[in-house]
């Protein structure tokens, strides 16, 4: 397998012109090519500065995981602190884990930040949203979003061999008329559910709004989870 390491966008995307498959940090894809067989050619976008941003309101999808820090917001910091074992983290990537992975464990973090997705493709780069991303399996080269009031992540015990652990993300933004909004992911199993609501200081009435949202048909550790994680992002959020 003859693997490219492109040093810009345009190079990368020669590459994929000429057929290469994306390789990300090759946590997932190299027992499936060991089972199945390797391409002839692969693409790792390591060395692509657009790939390896980040701040607040930016994420390199090169960018491994024990690399996130306190730079980009809690929510997205902490769902990466918690992604397998630390040698997973210092292999993995952000474009791997959310394009590449059955498990996504960024996703609800992602989805909680309202993120955009930067994608490329061999003739092009534009912005899109993350249906479409997940969707189409595009190529991830960044992700984009508003920085949130407060944020927060909350990841459940797991059993060994179960299923993925019950993950509840949270985040209020302020729009731009002043008002704000809570955005609510959980990840139950290997599915991944979304909703928003108006923010209000109370927690009871924002719970009460969720409630007739899909979030209230969850089952009860679920909705339980999310009350707790509510709770805390909208004290957080009162505080500044």
């Amino acid at each position: 397998m003859l693997l490219h390491l492109p040093t810009s966008v345009s190079e990368a995307q020669e590459c994929m012109a000429q057929g290469a498959v994306p390789i990300g940090g090759a946590t997932l894809v190299w027992a499936t090519w060991q089972r199945d067989g390797f391409p002839e050619q692969a693409v790792s976008l390591r060395n692509v500065p657009e790939a390896n941003v980040m701040g607040r309101e930016v994420l390199g999808a090169a960018v491994v995981l024990n690399r996130i820090d306190g730079r980009v917001p809690e929510v997205l910091s902490r769902a990466a602190a918690t992604v397998g074992t630390g040698a997973v983290r210092r292999t993995a990537t952000v474009g791997g884990n959310l394009v590449g992975s059955t498990l996504r464990c960024l996703l609800p973090a992602a989805l909680v930040l309202d993120a955009r997705a930067r994608v490329l493709e061999p003739d092009r780069t534009y912005e899109t949203d993350l249906a479409e991303v997940l969707a189409k399996n595009h190529l991830l080269l960044s992700l984009r979003w508003r920085e949130p009031v407060a944020s927060g992540y909350l990841k459940l015990p797991g059993e060994a061999g179960g299923p993925p652990p019950l993950v509840v993300a949270a985040a209020v933004h302020a729009d731009s008329e002043e008002r704000s909004r809570l955005r609510v992911a959980v990840r139950d199993g290997y599915e991944v559910l979304s909703e928003s609501t108006a923010y209000d200081a109370d927690p009871e009435q924002v719970l009460r709004a969720l409630a007739r949202t899909a979030v209230g048909a969850l089952h009860a550790t679920a909705r339980g989870a999310v009350r707790r994680q509510v709770t805390d992002v909208l004290a957080r959020a009162a505080d500044r």
